[in-house]
């Protein structure tokens, strides 16, 4: 039985911001085979981003898929490999270096969503907006435990410590989570330079009803007008009408800003 084709249309963008001098993050859109990913990289200059472009470069090695399973297990392999890397060039540099990261996977009707660190993914579906992923972060360890509160959170000194990331430790660890895709899901994958600036609420605004081209350069827009503070990557995936089914690339694109 042949299964029913869903449409796909993305898009991403990445800038240097206004504050820094170089951008640290990489980002990658494959949809033919159904792999979405931005990384932040962490470790100074010509360092994250060597760290970032690591995952990016084996990710895009991945290849046609044979089904959902298959397609997370190349995943998982080749985000293994990537860690490995990234540590031998920590090792040779004596310095530590590693990267954020968050991917959408998706594949005959379904999706995954994996990541590591404080890049984040938003799905908007029905006109609300969910944070799929969670922080993997000092401060919302603290949060979990009930020892500050979502206002603290804000502000707290350490917020931007991040616990877990691709190329620091030699065993990786990642969080995922995964579920059927819908007609009209909108995906949001963006580095923490997005949401140090825009609100859930203004990014929900901003891709309802905006293609994802429209919808990338207007988040890019609000945070340069905000100062920009950090290097910014978005990268927005859009589910056309149909029932469930197989997955098909119908339109995408990228821009590099200022990189």
């Amino acid at each position: 039985m042949s299964s029913v084709v869903l449409p796909i249309e993305s898009f991403g963008v990445s800038h240097k911001g206004c504050v820094r001098d170089h951008n640290e993050d990489n980002y990658l859109i494959e949809p033919q085979t159904g792999l979405w990913v931005v990384a932040d990289g962490m470790g100074g200059h010509e360092a994250g981003e060597v760290a970032s472009a690591s995952i990016v470069d084996h990710l895009a090695t991945i290849g046609i898929a044979s089904s959902a399973p298959d397609l997370r297990a190349r995943f998982e392999d080749r985000l293994s490999r990537a860690n490995s890397e990234i540590r031998d060039i920590s090792r040779s540099r004596g310095i530590t270096i590693g990267s954020t990261f968050a991917a959408l996977l998706a594949m005959d009707g379904r999706f995954a969503c994996l990541w590591a660190g404080d890049s984040r993914i938003y799905l908007v579906r029905n006109g609300v907006i969910f944070q799929v992923s969670k922080d993997h972060t000092e401060v919302q360890e603290l949060l979990d435990r009930g020892m500050i509160s979502a206002e603290e959170a804000l502000t707290w000194p350490r917020r931007h410590v991040i616990t877990h990331a691709v190329g620091v430790s030699d065993e990786l660890e990642i969080d995922f989570q995964q579920g059927e895709l819908m007609p009209g899901d909108v995906f949001v994958l963006s580095t923490d330079g997005l949401t140090a600036h825009v609100s859930d609420a203004e990014i929900e605004a901003a891709v309802i009803s905006a293609t994802p081209q429209a919808a990338c350069r207007s988040l890019l827009e609000t945070v340069l007008a905000r100062g920009g503070t950090d290097n910014v990557t978005i990268v927005l995936v859009k589910i056309g009408g149909g029932r469930n089914g197989a997955l098909h690339s119908d339109r995408s694109g990228a821009e590099s800003l200022a990189r």
